[in-house]
């Protein structure tokens, strides 16, 4: 089978690309099938047609040249031209949406089309942060509604997707749930046993999923019973406010002194850095955006042995099983996470139960080769 992914940028800043599609690619190499990723670097214009392999699988920037619609016309002519039996787009909207609307008007009896969704872009969702103009926001939303009703099949990242689909109309049969696994991928392999010798809490985080000041509260009370605590920041503020705001909270609340910030860290040194935690921490307010996302760092801290205590809002539950890998309170549960996190750090014993037990939950139910071994059956399905 023949596979072109379409993304609407490409694998780097944003790491839906280079996490959700080409974790999915890998094995499909791997099993002797073909796959190729094509993808505008609108944001890393030096890189534009740049064709290259990694693990089997070929990526293609295609050319930034002619506009909006000149590139869509350049990506989706570099599609055809490949032969691909199924079109898999990521993400309704942007270029993969323009590409998929292109192929759908005009091609969708040749080949198959599958549409990814792995966040929820429109009203509530994206819409709200991001600093799209009035009518990017309208365009967007319209481009998720009309994508996902139009593709052959449906691929959702999240339960909460799920139930957005069913909720147009989407018939269940045509609806795929496909999780992300770990975004650091095969760097695993490379990880042995790296605990810090300091007690170490783990913040994997770009700050914009929950209120700042409820994670100093809770960092404040973890320092109070665990003096010598290391607070380790990895990631950055999705905005340079983010940042600054939760820097001038823990300098008022006198913690800022045990925080390490790594800031941004390029994956071949993450998973080392990660599994230097005793404990992760992974807070998100209750809103439509959190409930459709399907968090990789969240997946990257289990996969290391980082055993998280998190609250409990759309697709955490799956990753963070309370006993096995971690434990999850209601969004707001100040004193039980705090708790929580004093008890794991200041019992070893428990820390290493919880950390196999994250490491084992990944294994057996998120690895990127189970769920390429799903998204082929659908792949499969669409064809007949």
């Amino acid at each position: 089978m023949r596979i072109a992914m379409v993304g609407p940028f490409g694998l780097h800043p944003n790491k839906t690309m280079a996490s959700r599609a080409l974790g999915l690619a890998r094995p499909f190499s791997q099993q002797g099938h073909a796959a190729k990723i094509f993808m505008p670097p609108w944001q890393t214009p030096d890189e534009a047609n740049k064709s290259w392999q990694e693990g089997g699988v070929e990526l293609r920037y295609v050319p930034l040249a002619g506009g909006v619609l000149g590139i869509t016309r350049r990506m989706v002519h570099e599609i055809l031209a490949w032969q691909p039996d199924v079109v898999h787009c990521f993400k309704p909207k942007a270029y993969s949406g323009l590409v998929a609307w292109w192929l759908w008007q005009f091609h969708r009896t040749k080949l198959r089309l599958v549409m990814d969704t792995d966040d929820w872009e429109g009203w509530g969702g994206w819409n709200e942060l991001a600093p799209y103009s009035p009518r990017q926001k309208r365009f967007f939303a319209w481009q998720e509604q009309w994508g996902m009703r139009h593709c052959h099949a449906l691929t959702v990242a999240s339960r909460a997707l799920q139930t957005l689909a069913w909720g147009i109309g989407l018939p269940p049969e045509r609806v795929v749930y496909v999780p992300n696994g770990p975004g650091i991928g095969n760097q695993l392999a490379v990880i042995g046993n790296r605990l810090a010798e300091q007690p170490t809490v783990l913040v994997y985080s770009r700050l914009f999923e929950f209120d700042t000041g409820r994670l100093v509260e809770i960092l404040r009370g973890v320092k109070t019973a665990v003096p010598d605590l290391r607070i380790l920041m990895v990631g950055a503020g999705l905005y340079d406010k983010d940042a600054a705001n939760f820097r001038q909270q823990a300098e008022a609340a006198g913690i800022w002194d045990a925080i390490e910030d790594a800031g941004w860290v390029e994956l071949a040194a993450l998973p080392a850095l990660l599994a230097q935690a005793h404990v992760g921490i992974y807070l998100m307010e209750d809103t439509l955006l959190n409930r459709t996302k399907c968090p990789v760092k969240l997946a990257d801290m289990l996969a290391v042995g980082v055993p998280v205590v998190a609250e409990a809002v759309g697709q955490v539950g799956e990753y963070v099983v309370n006993g096995r890998s971690g434990a999850t309170f209601p969004t707001g549960d100040i004193i039980g996470i705090t708790q929580e996190l004093i008890h794991i750090l200041q019992n070893p014993e428990r820390q290493a139960q919880l950390a196999v037990g994250a490491k084992t939950h990944i294994e057996e139910n998120f690895s990127w080769e189970q769920l390429a071994t799903r998204l082929l059956n659908a792949y499969q399905n669409s064809l007949t």
